[in-house]
């Protein structure tokens, strides 16, 4: 009920707000995750003010909107947000304000559907993690620049200029982590990590691609699910497995135990960054830099 109540509250308030005060004449711009906010960052730079709700190791799936960040919300004039289903907590509030005046951008509706991943872990019935395939964050990238335009067309040359810039750096991306990746044989590209969250980075790459706790971190794994993943483990011969920046360490560490207790020695790989980016200033506090330092730890610790 209480939920309920918030959400009602936040649309009332939405739809009583006709008005956005901007900072120095500056579209303000709302983002949720990590990567949406580094590449909004990368299109709009010192031309707008970003707020991003969601920082360093913040889990999307289990995020709930403060009082701080209705505020935002409401005084944003442009919001834009994953989608699919990520933001599991927000999605209602975002279906409010979809019936407002504002209109949150869901950058993942702008993908074909056909050719998604499947998932029957979220509404939306896709894998929402889709930040892994390099292409569609491209396409994430000209809806971006193309929503700056319309909301600010006296800087439309501007936007052009950084999206031009921002894609050449993903074309470059694409070309490092593909050469990386040929390094390792075949055999060895297989991913276990705490969830599913590499599944279009497996499809692309060709890894096979196991997570312990399914697509959400909202489910939880159980005994059974870890015996099953140690065997997996044992019968393939893995030399490492992976933990998530945003998801628990107990459920890998877990497993690991499971594994060694039935003689097979295996390690923890390294720490992946996949709901949301490093600290801000570090390499990792990029999504280009994510993208690369996932794909050294990897291959690194599967050599």
């Amino acid at each position: 009920m209480k939920k309920l109540l918030f959400i009602l509250l936040v649309y009332a308030t939405l739809s009583s707000c006709n008005t956005n005060k901007k900072e120095n004449g500056k579209l303000n711009v709302v983002t949720t995750t990590t990567m949406i906010t580094d590449l909004v960052k990368n299109i709009g730079k010192d031309s707008i003010n970003i707020n991003g709700l969601m920082g360093s190791g913040v889990d999307p799936h289990l995020y709930k909107a403060s009082e701080g960040d209705v505020t935002k919300l409401v005084n944003a004039d442009v919001i834009f947000y994953n989608g699919l289903h990520l933001e599991g907590k927000l999605v209602e509030v975002f279906e409010k304000m979809g019936s407002s005046t504002k209109t949150p951008i869901a950058l993942g509706e702008e993908i074909d559907k056909s050719t998604l991943i499947g998932s029957d872990y979220f509404a939306s019935n896709y894998d929402p993690h889709v930040w892994f395939n390099i292409e569609y964050f491209k396409q994430f990238t000209q809806k971006v620049t193309a929503v700056l335009i319309e909301k600010d067309a006296k800087n439309a040359k501007y936007y052009k200029a950084n999206e031009t810039e921002y894609l050449a750096k993903l074309n470059a991306l694409q070309k490092t982590i593909t050469a990386k990746i040929e390094t390792l044989p075949k055999d060895k590209r297989i991913l276990v990590t705490a969830h599913d969250a590499f599944n279009y980075f497996g499809k692309n790459y060709g890894f096979e691609v196991v997570g312990l706790q399914g697509l959400s971190t909202a489910t939880e794994a159980g005994v059974k699910d870890v015996q099953n993943l140690a065997n997996f483990i044992i019968e393939k011969q893995l030399k490492a497995v992976f933990v998530e920046s945003s998801v628990p360490k107990r459920t890998i560490e877990a497993l690991q135990k499971a594994v060694n207790a039935k003689g097979h020695d295996v390690q923890i790989g390294g720490t992946l960054y996949s709901d949301a980016l490093g600290s801000a200033g570090t390499t990792e506090g990029t999504y280009i830099g994510m993208f690369e330092y996932n794909v050294n730890t990897i291959i690194d610790a599967l050599k």
